[in-house]
């Protein structure tokens, strides 16, 4: 089972490598959505630093968002997905796989951009560390959250507006707490418990989410 998943994860990495585009469009998006703030609201710090939080997680939920219909399309169109329904291995292990894949090229580069993003509004060292954590526990579960909606929607007209209604109502617990561990951490208040909650919700998703999408994707390719 580690070899297909290893194997799986290495081809979808290879295939998004050839399809640059769309791995920057997810990181541009976020920049983008980011950087935009401080010019609109202005050079007030106090103002930047409070609203630092909510900013960068609703950019990353939106930016993981625009992935998350290609996750098993182009598996669907050129028949590897069937291939994957009838391979020996159990199919939660390959779904995983490809929500890895998927956290690697969409996630990761958010979390890594995230601390110099953070300079222009102003946060401090231990807000800034807060924000890389919180990132790194929240966005591969909104990749395996998502992986649901992408599974359940799978070559339906208009998906990709589809997906975005079942998921982004399960998305919001991440969001709060992501946002608070933030918050509460350049409060002074600490931000451990609202990290332990994300911890919690990483947790879960790895439990549930890949056999869940298991389900929606024998549904969808029935």
């Amino acid at each position: 089972m580690f070899s297909a998943f290893k194997t799986l994860v290495g081809r979808d990495l290879l295939l998004a490598m050839r399809r640059r585009s769309d791995l920057f469009t997810t990181l541009f998006f976020f920049v983008i959505v980011v950087s935009l703030f401080p010019l609109g609201i202005g050079p007030e710090l106090n103002t930047l630093r409070l609203i630092a939080p909510g900013v960068f997680w609703v950019a990353a939920l939106l930016a993981s968002m625009l992935a998350l219909e290609r996750l098993f399309a182009i598996d669907y169109e050129d028949g590897a997905l069937e291939q994957m329904l009838l391979a020996p291995q159990p199919l939660f292990i390959l779904v995983l796989a490809k929500v890895t894949a998927h956290w690697l090229v969409t996630g990761l580069p958010l979390v890594l951009m995230a601390p110099l993003l953070g300079l222009q509004y102003d946060m401090a060292t231990d807000a800034l560390m807060a924000m890389v954590i919180s990132l790194l526990l929240g966005t591969p579960a909104l990749s395996l959250i998502g992986a649901i909606g992408a599974a359940l929607t799978l070559g339906l007209r208009g998906g990709g507006v589809l997906v975005s209604l079942l998921v982004l109502p399960l998305y919001i617990p991440v969001l709060i707490f992501g946002s608070g561990a933030v918050e509460a951490t350049a409060s002074g208040l600490g931000g451990q418990g609202h990290l332990s909650m994300l911890g919690a919700i990483l947790v879960l998703s790895l439990l549930f989410a890949p056999i869940a999408s298991s389900a929606a994707l024998r549904i969808s390719a029935e």
